[in-house]
């Protein structure tokens, strides 16, 4: 039997894919009835797919399915990097004599000192730091390029400059693909990088979790059932078989092991079959085995046809039998590169020899350490390793067998299956990579979909709100019960709306952590082009409508009859309309604000303080004309002002609405305890001095007389409720600014 065959029979035995059964049932059958003793393992793939889609009507590709990696090929893809030089400002570590005879002494003194640190660019207060100074190398497709050192050294500085996550002007050298210039753009579609941490949402199963980075990445030319098919494959590729409806999980939900997060992290970044694949220590934090099957699983993705580089800390003896080349690097500086066979020889030349029985890695991470801490450092290994790869060049030069440029070489690929988000194989077409997978709208519906299964899988977020909501529209029914028509309940109403109104506002606030959790899931998948930053603002925001209708339902029905809010059943509406505005606006706030601010108890505080100078400012404590002209604009940026001055317009504007009658003018003042009456006969001493009959039941103050008292005479009740919902649209739209400007994810 071919290699390929065993090893996916071997490895994909316990496989429960329909699919996959048949295909090793066709495979059998084609063994027995082989006409031709000496057909190729390609030919019987062929005749597999040309089988399957016989019976089934399928035309997926088997591709997809099964990749023949037996076969010789020629290598289509060079990623090769030069003189690649990276360095920071860090400030200077100074003791305070220092500093003192630095700004006291001569120029002399302080060059001798400091080095004359100014002349290099340096100053007295920073310094330079330089992390990669002068590395090359290549890394091919089929093969898998780690990058070693100790901590510090420069490995993941590495990655991020061959993955373009360093700004190009701070990054010297240059990083080609088959001789080419890699575009920023080229570079995010045909690459995948998977951080060190894994980033996943808990509460999605790993199948569920595979299928939307499928939604993603693969083309909407691609119909479900292929998508589908694709994910099946990748869960056996990646050994994640029994744990496929198993949840990620997190410290509040048991789900799947480490290994097996780690594996998925991956998975997710190879969906749409990159061509080149960077890793930022994939086996940091796993056990041995579970680091030894994350290896084998990034050498099965090189010998699909992709470039695999990647950072490990120490691999172990078996891992180390899985790479392909090595780059071992000391603070920035190349000390070794080759593969890893040559290791023993290279150090046996340089007069330190690997004993027999010791890890060729650990043996050369130790002698590094070691030569690190002597006076004249690395300095010997680096210039050693200059001296043989030059011998090593001169011995093993030989002519370039590529002759491919990246256009050709990328429509080989895509012929040999390489999806690459719905490629097409026309090297002619000037976008035959496009930038994104799918059109708008299809993002727009992947991303809802993922969100609102996972508010589903943790309805006691929602829970927790609505509670919320409903405890505080109790509390403020019972407080405020059928308040009456006097003056003493207009002012009970005018506390209980600016109380209601700061209530919607701060409830929103348990809307900031939701972005915080997910800032690094969404920098990761943007970085590389899954989806826009406006789909995932949109969904954000269509997802978030139902809770918040439902919310400002509860709160109104908890409220209006229950306090004797004025208007009926037209008035409830519009009072829900206004909740709804208010709870629209707050939302969009704190979401804005979550886009800005990247840790929780700082937003808390933030949205806690910003919120509290709103309420202040709104014209309750006091009213717009008594507040100082400094500060008259505060007034009018007030999300609380709005629908505060609306729902007083709703309750108010009645005009045939008395609120104050005859010798109730004297309550809330001293007189308003003195007998009836005398109430009465002042009052009539009041009406004999006007000359105006003034009785008991004479309407001394309307709504609209209360509305002028507090100021409210500028906007309609209309205009005010459409300026709050227009708050909301102008957060959403900072939102997405801030997502903008604030996630490019590059060093600078």
């Amino acid at each position: 039997m071919s290699p390929i065959v065993s090893q996916n029979v071997s490895s994909n035995n316990d496989s429960s894919t329909p699919y996959f059964q048949h295909s090793l049932e066709l495979i059998a059958g084609e063994f027995s009835t082989a006409t031709a003793p000496s057909s190729t393992l390609g030919q019987l793939l062929q005749h597999v797919g040309d089988t399957r889609k016989e019976a089934t009507g399928d035309q997926t590709s088997v591709h997809e399915l099964l990749v023949d990696i037996s076969e010789p090929r020629p290598i289509p893809f060079v990623l090769s990097f030069n003189n690649l030089t990276y360095s920071v400002k860090v400030p200077r570590k100074m003791a305070l004599p220092g500093f003192f005879r630095w700004s006291g002494g001569t120029a002399a003194a302080d060059a001798a000192l400091v080095g004359n640190p100014l002349a290099t660019g340096d100053s007295y207060f920073t310094r330079t730091k330089m992390l990669l100074n002068d590395i090359s190398g290549e890394a091919r497709d089929g093969e898998i390029l780690a990058v070693l050192g100790a901590s510090g050294s420069g490995k993941s500085t590495l990655i991020d400059a061959l993955a373009n996550r360093i700004a190009r002007g701070s990054l010297k050298g240059n990083v080609t693909l088959n001789g080419e210039a890699l575009e920023s753009r080229m570079l995010k579609v045909i690459s995948a990088y998977v951080m060190q941490d894994d980033l996943l949402f808990p509460m999605l199963t790993v199948e569920e979790t595979l299928m939307f980075a499928a939604e993603f990445r693969l083309p909407r030319t691609l119909s479900k059932s292929k998508k589908k098919m694709r994910v099946q494959v990748l869960i056996d590729q990646l050994g994640l078989r029994n744990a496929a409806k198993t949840i990620i999980g997190d410290e509040g939900h048991r789900g799947v092991s480490g290994g097996e997060r780690r594996r998925v992290s991956i998975g997710i970044d190879i969906i749409h079959d990159p061509i080149i694949l960077f890793l930022d220590e994939p086996t940091s934090g796993l056990d041995s085995t579970s680091a030894f099957m994350v290896v084998k699983v990034l050498q099965r993705i090189a010998q699909s046809g992709s470039i695999v580089v990647m950072s490990i800390h120490q691999p172990s003896y078996r891992i180390l039998g899985l790479l392909d080349r090595l780059i071992f690097l000391s603070r920035g500086r190349t000390v070794y590169s080759g593969s890893p066979t040559n290791l023993p020889l290279y150090f046996s030349e340089f007069g330190h020899p690997i004993p027999e029985n010791e890890n060729k890695t650990e043996f050369a991470l130790d002698l590094i350490r070691e030569l690190e801490g002597s006076p004249g450092g690395t300095k010997s290994l680096v210039e050693f390793n200059k001296s043989w790869q030059s011998m090593k060049h001169t011995r093993d030069s030989e002519p370039d067998q590529l002759g491919l440029s990246l256009k050709e070489a990328i429509s080989a690929s895509i012929s040999r299956g390489k999806l690459v988000s719905g490629a097409t194989n026309d090297i002619n077409s000037s976008s035959m990579v496009p930038t994104f997978a799918n059109p708008f709208w299809k993002e727009m519906v992947v991303l809802s979909k993922r969100s609102i299964l996972n508010s589903k899988r943790m309805p006691e977020l929602f829970g927790i709100r609505l509670t919320a909501v409903l405890v505080t529209g109790s509390i403020l029914a019972t407080v405020f019960w059928q308040l009456d028509n006097s003056p003493k309940g207009v002012q009970e109403r005018l506390g209980f709306f600016a109380f209601a109104m700061s209530t919607t506002y701060y409830t929103c606030a348990d809307a900031l952590p939701v972005f915080l959790q997910e800032r690094y899931i969404f920098m990761r998948e943007t970085a590389y082009n899954a989806y826009r930053r406006l789909s995932y603002v949109i969904s954000n925001a269509l997802v978030a409508l139902p809770g918040l209708i439902f919310l400002s339902f509860a709160f109104a029905m908890a409220t209006f009859w229950a306090v004797g809010l004025d208007g009926g059943l037209s008035g409830f509406l519009f009072y829900f309309l206004i909740m709804f505005a208010s709870f629209w606006s707050g939302s969009s706030f704190v979401t804005f604000l979550s886009g800005v601010v990247p840790h929780v108890m700082l937003g808390y505080t933030i949205v806690v303080a910003i919120l509290a100078y709103f309420l202040l400012f709104s014209g309750f404590f006091i009213n717009r004309d008594r507040i100082p002209g400094y500060w008259i604009w505060f007034h009018y940026l007030s999300l609380v002002k709005y629908p505060y001055e609306t729902v007083l317009r709703n309750e108010f504007e009645n005009p045939s609405k008395c609120l104050v009658r005859g010798i109730q003018i004297f309550d809330n003042s001293p007189l308003g305890e003195i007998p009836s009456a005398m109430k009465v006969r002042l009052l009539q001493s009041v009406s004999k001095s006007l000359g105006v009959r003034i009785t008991r039941s004479t309407c001394m103050t309307t709504g609209l007389d209360i509305l002028k008292q507090e100021g409210i005479t500028d906007l309609s009740k209309w205009n005010c409720l459409l300026i709050t919902v227009a708050w909301g649209f102008l957060f959403r739209i900072l939102f997405y600014f801030s997502l903008l400007l604030g996630s490019k994810n590059k060093r600078s």
